[in-house]
């Protein structure tokens, strides 16, 4: 075996690892389990090589943010909220009104501002994708540290289009990957706001 191919055999393992981990990740989200943060921060170091190795740079920006939006998340379901005098988990709520509109003039200033820097400053060979994903994603994953319920329907999104992505890229483990993430933010939307349905 050359070793070329013996390279890309050792970076395939990375990246199964790292699709592994973020089922995981998706999973404790869905059950809003603290080991969500943690199972993300695995993820995001694993995928840092996966992305850069296929040009995909903004999203390997991203799992940088996702390192630090991983420890403010962890920080905040351990804290968890006051409820009645007494220290409870972080419920699940629904965006304000307010929330959504600075929420979605974010993500548009984002997906611009990335696209420029994609298309004019690197060789990134899907610009409009690759900015559109990880616009969307940023905001998706601070909702997540909130618990807004509202953040597995840009998930959805975010996932689909990424699996058109991945396969042109011919990324076959990380589309596995997402095609579970898909089905599973289905599943986390329905869990969460039976949740909302509990709390009231």
């Amino acid at each position: 075996m050359s070793e070329n191919a013996f390279s890309g055999l050792s970076f395939n393992w990375v990246e199964i690892a790292g699709a592994a981990l973020g089922i995981a990740y998706v999973l404790f989200s869905v059950k809003q389990n603290i080991l969500t943060w943690a199972t993300g921060l695995l993820t995001s170091f694993l995928y840092l090589f996966v992305f850069f190795q296929a040009k995909f740079y903004a999203d390997m920006a991203l799992q940088f943010y996702y390192v630090g939006i991983s420890i403010y998340g962890w920080v905040l379901w351990i804290r968890g909220k006051q409820i009645d005098g007494q220290r409870g988990q972080l419920p699940v709520s629904k965006t304000t009104l307010r929330e959504l509109r600075l929420l979605l003039l974010l993500s548009l200033v984002l997906w611009v501002l990335l696209f420029l820097i994609l298309h004019y400053l690197t060789d990134s060979p899907v610009p409009l994708g690759d900015s559109f994903t990880t616009a969307l994603s940023i905001v998706a994953t601070w909702m997540l540290a909130k618990k807004r319920i509202e953040h597995w329907i840009i998930w959805i999104v975010v996932d689909v289009v990424s699996i058109g992505l991945y396969v042109y890229k011919e990324l076959y483990p990380t589309v596995i990957l997402f095609g579970v993430y898909t089905l599973a933010a289905i599943w986390g939307y329905r869990e969460w706001k039976k949740s909302i349905n509990r709390t009231a």
